[in-house]
């Protein structure tokens, strides 16, 4: 490939989608399906975003073990939720410069190092630092995880692969507190943070004995810390503003403060490239989509929670059996969605998994007062069934369309996309139920969340616009028959 060739690819000028053959040396050849490796890629999504949750409920446990305060505690999910958030974009554009092993191989590896150093704290400086090391890792797995799926199997089976890291990673974001309290109240809060080693250890034998070999890992470029430091600014400045706001509205004010440093890189040659990709591949949509699912998913199990415990005065063991109906749900439809999706096409079933979780969660806002766990349950599980359908799917859809050497990069902002809907989920909430008052508020909050859903089916099902698109995707209509 000449030069020119090669710089029309990185900026997306390439009508193309995708290629069938390895992008440089060391990358999974797609033509050998490599199920093991799409394993592992489910298995790291699942230890990363297991972690965004499983530390909330030993919080107590941690700020009486290390003598600090409720607020420095609050700390330790902080610091690994703000850098993975923060560093998704800068990681995606890093990643597209490099071989998928040596990436791969060095977070799972930072990963479990700094579980283990967490699981050793002396003091809480010591475990927030740690927990800031681990986010900086799970940033890579992040967006390593859809691109190892999808560069580990044929075309045909795109779908099939993708399910797996798109719903084992939401999965372990809603069991994390379920798991994290049996160790809490079994071995300790320290053990929250060995439980997930064994899994990196497994992970990292795997991937070292079944990829092939590639280059090594550079350090990016001075320009590209620039890029780092803007975009972490601004992003990190969002995230506290909306984590915040629940507190206290006058919280959201600060999120002004975010415009500039984002809008510096947006104009600027670390951003231009972001938006370049996204436009010619015409994902802007699809992107959309993955917010408002995501915003509609975390708005709810938000609310769900909090009103059978407080208003409802349902039990805390049958509050979180009745919130486990929405996994449930997702976890059967899952497998199925990925199958859906290599016979029919990744863009229908991602419609009618998003419109079906919004049906859920629209059935949910209709029980008003006097809710029972059963008449939750059963809307849970039909929103989930809906989540599971439409997760491999949309990710089928948005990793397939990325242009040829830019796939970490598309990785990082479907990421990001689903990390910003996850935060956004319960700050909306929480707003609308004081808008409303303890009255309505639950009502409000969920109908907030339907209308979230909803709004995803029209992104989903108009075609999306852009030169990938315009030359056809394989992803929108169902795919040859796999030989």
């Amino acid at each position: 490939m000449t030069d020119d060739a090669s710089g029309a690819e990185r900026r997306g000028d390439v009508p193309e989608p995708r290629v069938d053959v390895p992008e440089r040396p060391g990358d999974v050849p797609e033509v050998h399906d490599r199920w093991l490796l799409v394993s592992v890629a489910g298995v790291l999504s699942f230890v990363a975003m297991l972690d965004m949750n499983i530390v909330n409920v030993a919080l107590a446990d941690i700020s009486e073990g290390l003598g600090v305060s409720a607020a420095a505690a609050q700390w330790v999910v902080l610091g690994y939720q703000l850098p993975v958030v923060a560093l998704l974009l800068p990681v995606g554009h890093w990643l597209d410069d490099l071989g998928v092993r040596p990436a791969l191989l060095a977070a799972t590896a930072g990963f479990g190092l700094c579980s283990a150093l967490a699981a050793a704290s002396p003091w809480a400086f010591w475990l927030i630092a740690a927990r800031i090391g681990q986010g900086a890792c799970g940033a890579v797995l992040f967006v390593l995880m859809p691109v190892l799926a999808i560069r580990s199997v044929r075309p045909e089976l795109r779908g099939r692969a993708m399910s797996v890291p798109a719903t084992l990673g939401p999965l372990g974001a809603v069991i994390g507190p379920a798991v994290g309290g049996l160790v809490l109240d079994h071995l300790g809060w320290r053990w929250i943070f060995l439980v997930k080693i064994p899994l990196c250890l497994v992970a990292l034998a795997v991937v070292w004995r079944a990829m092939p070999r590639s280059g090594r890992l550079r350090a990016p470029e001075g320009r590209s810390l620039v890029d780092t430091a803007l975009v972490a600014t601004g992003v990190t400045i969002l995230l506290l503003s909306l984590t915040l706001v629940s507190d206290a509205p006058a919280w959201l004010a600060l999120a002004l403060v975010a415009v500039p440093p984002l809008w510096w890189w947006l104009r600027g040659p670390g951003g231009r490239p972001v938006t370049d990709v996204l436009r010619a591949a015409g994902l802007l949509r699809a992107h959309g989509a993955v917010l408002a699912l995501a915003v509609g998913f975390a708005a709810m199990h938000y609310v769900v929670a909090l009103h059978l415990r407080r208003d409802e005065d349902v039990s805390a063991t049958t509050t979180g059996l009745t919130v486990l109906a929405f996994p449930l749900g997702m976890g059967l439809a899952g497998p199925l969605g990925g199958r859906l999706a290599d016979r029919y096409g990744a863009r229908p079933v991602a419609v009618t998994g998003a419109a079906l979780t919004a049906t859920g969660l629209l059935l949910l806002v209709l029980p008003g007062d006097g809710w029972s766990p059963p008449d939750v349950a059963w809307r849970l599980v039909l929103a989930g069934l809906g989540m599971g359908l439409t997760g491999g799917p949309t990710q089928a859809l948005v990793m397939g369309a990325a242009p040829p050497g830019r796939t970490a990069t598309v990785g990082s902002t479907v990421q990001l996309a689903r990390s910003l809907g996850f935060t956004l989920g319960p700050a909306l909430a929480t707003a609308a139920w004081r808008v409303t008052g303890p009255d309505g508020g639950a009502r409000t909050g969920l109908a907030l969340a339907a209308t979230a859903a909803c709004l995803a089916v029209p992104l989903l099902a108009l075609p999306a616009r852009g030169p990938a698109n315009r030359s056809g995707s394989a992803t929108d209509a169902a795919p040859a028959t796999p030989r």
